[in-house]
């Protein structure tokens, strides 16, 4: 049996390449994985396309109409007496308090009026509509 000489023995090397190749994946996945959790929390409608849709980020209340007229707080079904009693609390506590409307494009120009209207009579005056960018 032929033994290894002690002397013979290399120093170990750190590959350095591989671990910046790992970094560089997990940077990646986290994005990724991060930017589909955006908009989980709404109910899906067909809405209106804008060539000027801009992002908002800042929202404190996202309300969905669907096309039949059935209200969506973020993705919990809500009657419109109780989304406006709430988010006239809420606006109550927070002087930022702001609401976007994602209304489906088939629905009735006028229910989206007379829930803007509602809000407005409430004192919610920071009233945004929503529109899928182009």
């Amino acid at each position: 049996m032929r033994l290894r000489d002690r002397h013979a023995i290399t120093k170990p090397e750190i590959m350095i390449i591989p671990m910046i190749d790992i970094m560089f994946f997990l940077l990646v996945f986290f994005m990724m994985s991060t930017l589909s959790m955006v908009n989980v929390k709404t109910v899906d409608v067909d809405m209106p396309q804008a060539q000027s849709a801009e992002t908002k980020l800042a929202v404190t209340y996202v309300v969905t109409m669907r096309r039949d007229g059935q209200l969506f707080l973020e993705d919990k079904p809500i009657e419109e007496t109780a989304l406006i009693e709430q988010a006239a609390a809420e606006a109550a506590q927070n002087s930022r308090f702001s609401v976007v409307v994602r209304a489906d494009q088939g629905l009735d120009y006028g229910m989206v009026i007379a829930l803007l209207d509602r809000f407005k009579s409430r004192g919610i005056l920071h009233i945004g509509l929503a529109a899928q960018g182009k």
